[in-house]
């Protein structure tokens, strides 16, 4: 494992309307999951070799240090930028020690991965659960293992995500899904959007957050052409031809999807608004405690 230099690990949220997050969270720089659709690549981000994980050096002393130093308590998210499950975490371990320290200062954690590696830190988010708001989400945007192989190769299949997500919810932790990108021409058909909804209510998953299409911006894109050149022959041109240099790509099918996914998510209850979101899994803890003052 390399590892590179940080000054910081946790980064002030401009605001709390992506999942209630007060902070953002990376002890991993990189993903080694191989995503095809992956905006992380982006050259905006200035992330060298992006297939390389790398750990930040000294993180759980600068996280202990940061944690100590903040008035009140509140919400921290990680996986935004690079999977906290990576294969090196079970070595590592940086993210399972994070949480301890998470739990020791009274913060709460909402967290995005694509790994059953999380099921190892039941425990510990049960822990923070007792005192704040805890929330466990997968990234999940096709129901079938094939597709699911293709599209994210290097990463477990949707069905053990969807296993880890059941293990997670009988445990009664709050779980969801990030069902995002919903890859155009690949992905948006509404058997897709219906199985997975259904899947997601048999293991007891509470929420769903989508996004019916994909960003493609310098660095992603090429990325993402050459895997569709690998993968999906012919489609790159029918990319090219409907969305040109477009950043935002939107399913053509994104209006009809929408009413199947809410439709779907009403008969079975699961929440789909983010405020809802927000608000049932912060239910029952104390709002004055949960914001950052430096």
């Amino acid at each position: 494992m390399d590892y590179i230099k940080a000054k910081t690990i946790l980064q002030k949220c401009k605001d709390n309307s992506w999942f209630g997050n007060d902070y953002n969270m990376n002890l991993y720089r990189g993903c080694c999951h191989g995503c095809i659709y992956c905006d992380s690549r982006s050259e905006c981000y200035q992330i060298e070799d992006f297939d390389k994980v790398r750990a930040k050096e000294n993180a759980l002393m600068i996280l202990r240090d940061e944690l100590r130093r903040k008035v009140r308590t509140g919400i921290i998210g990680t996986g935004s930028m690079s999977d906290p499950y990576n294969p090196f975490e079970r070595e590592e371990k940086l993210t399972e020690k994070s949480l301890m320290l998470i739990d020791a200062y009274n913060f709460g954690i909402t967290v995005i991965t694509k790994s059953p590696l999380i099921t190892r830190d039941i425990p510990l988010y049960k822990q923070i659960s007792e005192h704040s708001p805890v929330l466990c989400k997968m990234t999940i945007t096709t129901a079938d293992d094939k597709l699911s192989r293709l599209v994210e190769p290097r990463v477990a299949v949707s069905s053990e995500r969807f296993d880890a997500l059941a293990k997670m919810s009988d445990t009664g932790l709050f779980t969801g899904i990030t069902l995002m990108p919903v890859l155009p021409f690949i992905e948006d058909t509404e058997d897709n959007i219906r199985s997975i909804v259904r899947r997601a209510h048999e293991c007891g998953v509470r929420c769903i957050y989508p996004a019916f299409g994909m960003t493609l911006r310098a660095g992603n894109r090429e990325y993402f052409y050459q895997k569709l050149d690998e993968s999906f022959p012919g489609l790159k041109e029918k990319y090219i031809r409907y969305f040109g240099n477009r950043y935002e790509c939107a399913s053509l099918n994104a209006q009809k999807l929408w009413q199947v996914f809410t439709e779907e998510c009403e008969k079975y209850g699961i929440l789909y608004d983010m405020k809802a979101i927000i608000y049932s899994y912060k239910a029952g803890y104390d709002d004055g405690q949960l914001s950052f003052f430096d």
